[in-house]
């Protein structure tokens, strides 16, 4: 069979050529966006070697579909399975074209490379480039439309661990509420890279499945690793954000915090501060001077607070409240809800000022007084607390001025010339001896 037959038209036009000299393993090719690593050898069409992976056994890794190599190999590559070897005929137009890459390849030159496939790694989807959302392309789409923020999105899901599925259904949702359905956020995430008609298995590391709880319906342990197989079926276009004028903007904010009391009354409080958080985002910069806009910011606001009091997460209502008050310094709702934060961290006095706020502004507020009187209660424990502290830290301290002192070394100087008959008698009888022993 002549050598030309063996060769196979990869770009359709004979600039990129592949012939295979060892078939590889398996069906998977590389997608766009997988982290590739090889081996490959570079001549131009007279033999003249200009570069090589092979002699210093350094395999050349790059991300593919990105445009971080020439044409010919983001094309070529994308073919190739694992182990395979063959020859890529590259034409200048896929290579270093009318420029070349002095001083090694001239102008105008086609190219051959020897490549060897040693493997990829899936793309990495994760928001940290952590490798905790990870995507690899079983069928690929020529669509190139995928769902964005509030877009209509319907797909086949597929989740398994350990090998056992857990879970496959249809879904349909709008984007960035899946987690009103039992869509995972990692999954959510991967979502929105797809493409209409794509399938792809997207492997995900506990943090973005089940997390710390895991799932007992599904037999999910904590932070377990689960993988999904996602067919994106259809989705429609999001919101456009950019084409609404301030009025349109307003109505679409109204809208989204009208979900966001939805998903409240649900108990669903982390969709609700989303749909809360686009609300805002949405609204015009128009508070100062539009009664309207600056109601709804406050009352968005107020119900973010609340979420988070919800959640536990104290200093972040507390900030919510300080946005409301900052709109409304007499908000009475604002000063209570931060009130009650600053009681349940312990700022006391700030608590305490909050309530009282409330009752100068609402004298009959009853829940305010209650709080009150718990705040004063509180202070006074505390620096009764701190009074016992004190108390014992100084007797500890008296008690350690009280211990024996070791006694003192007699003072012979304090006497000195006072001698007493007896002390006479017996210096007398010292000298005596002293005198003998110099005699004998």
């Amino acid at each position: 069979m002549p050598e030309e037959t063996k060769k196979i038209d990869l770009s359709g036009d004979g600039g990129v050529l592949k012939e295979i000299l060892q078939e590889g393993s398996g069906t998977e090719t590389p997608h766009s966006g997988c982290l590739v690593s090889l081996h490959y050898t570079g001549r131009l069409v007279d033999g003249t070697e200009f570069d090589s992976s092979v002699k210093n056994n350094q395999p050349f890794e790059f991300q593919l579909g990105k445009g971080y190599v020439i044409k010919a190999f983001d094309i070529g590559v994308a073919t190739m399975k694992l182990g395979e070897k063959c020859f890529l005929t590259c034409a200048p137009n896929y290579a270093y074209g009318a420029a070349g890459s002095p001083p090694t390849i001239p102008p105008d030159a086609t190219l051959i490379f020897e490549l060897e496939m040693l493997g990829w790694k899936s793309e990495d989807l994760s928001p940290n480039q952590d490798g905790s959302i990870l995507r690899t392309i079983l069928e690929a789409s020529d669509k190139k439309r995928g769902p964005s923020d509030g877009a209509f999105v319907k797909a086949h899901i597929s989740g398994a661990f350990e090998g056992r599925v857990f879970e496959e259904r249809d879904v349909e949702f709008d984007y960035g509420e899946g987690g009103a359905i039992g869509i995972v956020e990692g999954l959510e995430i991967a979502l929105e890279k797809m493409n209409i008609g794509e399938t792809s298995r997207i492997k995900l590391q506990g943090k973005y499945a089940f997390g710390a709880k895991g799932n007992e319906e599904f037999k999910v342990p904590a932070n377990a690793t689960v993988e999904y197989t996602v067919k994106l079926v259809d989705c429609g276009k999001g919101l456009e954000e950019w084409k609404l004028d301030d009025n349109e903007r307003l109505e679409q904010a109204k809208a989204y915090k009208e979900k966001g009391t939805n998903y409240f009354k649900k108990e669903k409080w982390l969709l609700a501060i989303k749909m809360y958080n686009k609300c805002k985002g949405l609204l015009p910069n128009t508070a100062d001077t539009n009664e309207e806009v600056k109601k709804v910011k406050v009352a968005t606001h107020s119900n973010i607070a609340l979420c988070h009091q919800k959640c536990n997460d104290h200093f972040e209502a507390k900030q919510e409240c300080n946005a409301v008050l900052a709109l409304d310094a007499n908000n009475v709702k604002a000063l209570y809800r931060r009130g009650q934060c600053n009681l349940t961290v312990n700022e006391l006095e700030e608590a305490l000022e909050d309530f009282q706020k409330v009752i100068e502004l609402e004298p009959n507020n009853k829940a305010a007084a209650n709080q009150v009187v718990i705040c004063k209660q509180k202070i006074k424990e505390s620096k009764d607390k701190e009074k016992k502290l004190y108390a014992n830290m100084f007797t500890k301290l008296a008690a350690n001025d009280k211990e024996t002192e070791p006694p003192r070394e007699t003072d012979v100087l304090s006497k000195c010339g006072e001698w007493s008959e007896e002390d006479a008698k017996r210096e007398a009888e010292l000298t005596l001896e002293r005198d003998n022993i110099i005699m004998i």
